[in-house]
């Protein structure tokens, strides 16, 4: 995996955009450091989920759309033209809210995206499906069943799968959409275990199901209300003041 010695390893810079005309982000310029786990939070409808398809280029199908500014991932602007979307794809997964497997078992599904992407060599294959299996915390507990169909996980389970499936392309970075929102807590707290281990590896971005859990994961905190960055400070900070204090700081101009 290729690191920056130096800067962040994504920068958001001057961002915003809008569908059909209605704003959903406004000027927002953030960096996201590498080997760390950053949160985007707030309330509903503040550009959160927007700004993490960006750095990923989802919204692209989307019609109807304008977005000024630049994603810069390790300095190089991804909305250049000239850049490879797919390429991009496979250092920037994605996970989202709806665990989704595959049809197929456990191991098809890990799989899949190497040997979709040329990867022939079975001894390479099965280092990818344990190792990633084993970062989002699932290989011990189907490593011995992984010729069964995926869709007999637990919806816990499937969500890990669906971390595993995204790690075995290698990616630099790691979103998440809100991926523990339909998890139960004892599924909820593996999910965020392995987040723990993940970031040692790799640069992980995540929108929260609640600010509860962003306390519990942050290293970095963005809090965005109507489409504005807020503030963004380390975890331990930004947490100490309730955010309906800040959304009341917000709304009579404290944050200007």
């Amino acid at each position: 995996m290729t690191q920056t010695q130096s800067g962040p390893k994504i920068r958001i810079e001057k961002v915003s955009y809008a569908y059909e005309g209605k704003p959903a982000l406004r000027d927002v310029t953030i960096d996201v450091p590498a080997h760390a786990i950053s949160v985007f939070f707030g309330p509903a409808g503040g550009g959160k989920t927007t700004l993490l398809r960006l750095i990923n280029r989802l919204n692209d199908v989307v019609e109807g759309t304008h977005m000024s500014g630049r994603v810069l991932l390790d300095g190089q602007d991804i909305y250049a033209p000239g850049m490879d979307v797919i390429q991009l794809r496979r250092r920037v997964g994605m996970v989202f809210a709806l665990p989704l497997p595959l049809p197929g078992t456990i191991r098809e599904n890990v799989l899949y995206g190497p040997e979709l992407a040329g990867v022939r060599d079975r001894t390479r294959l099965e280092e990818l499906l344990s190792r990633s299996l084993t970062q989002a915390a699932l290989w011990d507990e189907v490593k011995d069943r992984l010729d069964n169909p995926a869709s007999a996980l637990s919806g816990g389970q499937q969500q890990r799968l669906c971390i595993a499936r995204s790690l075995a392309l290698e990616p630099e970075v790691l979103l998440l959409d809100e991926p523990t929102s339909g998890l139960d807590p004892i599924s909820t707290g593996k999910v965020e275990e392995s987040l723990y281990e993940l970031k040692q590896n790799y640069t992980i971005v995540i929108v929260p199901h609640s600010t509860q859990q962003a306390a519990r994961v942050a290293d970095y905190a963005a809090f965005f209300l109507m489409g504005e960055l807020i503030e963004h400070q380390p975890g331990t900070e930004i947490f100490t003041t309730p955010r309906q204090q800040r959304t009341e700081d917000y709304v009579t101009g404290r944050f200007g």
